[in-house]
């Protein structure tokens, strides 16, 4: 598949989404980016914003497999990876898969399970596998996970550990719908025996496949290259931060920021590629310190000082 075909699919799933989830297009160009990026996505925002339906949706459009786990404080690894069951008919103990086997997997308010739960997912996660009784089992290919959190009931919640939190490439915020968006909602919920919208396939799991590996042939100049490098390491030298972008988090906003031009059909970076994902890529893997929280410092103004403090390449076009 070329750049220009990818974009076009792109913006294919992307119509087809948008016309389902009343959503801002670049939160869901962000989305689909992690996909191509071939990554995960945290999605932090209140309730009733559409979460859900957004992770359902993509799975649609993308023709994938789509299953939700709705974490509790009683959910066990089990409940997450599947059990060897006992089938008396033959005497032998079988592999049932649990609701990890998907290609799209919502895991809803990831951060009411304990640690010991989120570390089954913390491996599905980052080796696409799970074991279960010292046996290894593949996941399904493409699998990602869209993970979601409430970020104002804290009681009877597990903070992300720092190295859950830096396996998801990015973190994302829907936002409150504007006016217009809203009256959208309520005309949808006029007639309430109406169902859900739906979204229909837009391609299949191959195209999928075929698009996550579009990122690997968009050039990216020196410079640019650079550029990244910069800014993550920008980040350790802040007064604020405790913990800086890990030189994992770099790669991710050098995957990221590739996998953006793909999405715009285009077969190199720019600079406003890196700067369009590089909040969405950072900001949760920053650690502040205790003066700087006591402070009301926050993740994102940290970002914003990197992004003015270190210089833009000049670029001139593709390469």
């Amino acid at each position: 598949m070329d750049h220009a075909e990818a974009g076009r699919t792109c913006r294919g799933i992307l119509d087809a989404v948008g016309a389902a989830v009343v959503a801002d297009e670049a939160f869901l160009e962000r989305v689909l980016t992690g996909v191509l990026a071939g990554g995960h996505v945290l999605l932090e925002d209140v309730p009733g914003t559409g979460k859900t339906l957004t992770a359902r949706s993509f799975a649609g459009a993308l023709g994938l497999s789509f299953s939700r786990i709705q974490f509790t404080p009683d959910l066990l690894p089990a409940d997450i990876t599947g059990s060897n069951v006992f089938d008396e008919a033959t005497g032998e103990f079988e592999f049932v898969p649990g609701p990890v086997f998907a290609n799209v997997v919502l895991a809803d308010e990831i951060n009411r399970a304990p640690p010991k739960t989120q570390a089954a997912l913390l491996e599905a996660m980052g080796e696409r596998q799970v074991t279960v009784d010292g046996t290894t089992h593949e996941l399904p290919d493409p699998f990602f996970v869209i993970a979601t959190q409430n970020p104002i009931e804290q009681e009877g919640t597990f903070g992300l550990p720092e190295a859950q939190r830096d396996r998801f490439t990015l973190k994302l915020s829907m936002g409150y719908p504007d006016a217009d968006e809203e009256r959208t909602l309520i005309d949808r919920r006029a007639d309430r025996r109406a169902r859900s919208p739906s979204v229909d396939p837009v391609v299949d799991t191959e195209t999928v496949r075929a698009l996550q590996t579009v990122p690997e042939t968009v050039a990216v100049d020196g410079k640019l290259r650079d550029y990244v490098v910069d800014l993550g390491r920008a980040t350790r030298t802040d007064d604020r931060v405790a913990v800086g972008v890990s030189p994992r988090g770099v790669q991710r906003l050098f995957e990221t920021s590739r996998a953006a031009a793909a999405v715009e059909g285009r077969r190199y970076v720019v600079p406003d590629d890196v700067r369009s994902v590089v909040h969405a890529t950072f900001a949760h893997r920053l650690v502040l310190t205790t003066e700087a929280d006591v402070q009301g410092a926050t993740a994102s103004a940290v970002v914003d000082d990197v992004l003015e403090a270190v210089p833009v390449p000049a670029v001139d076009g593709s390469p």
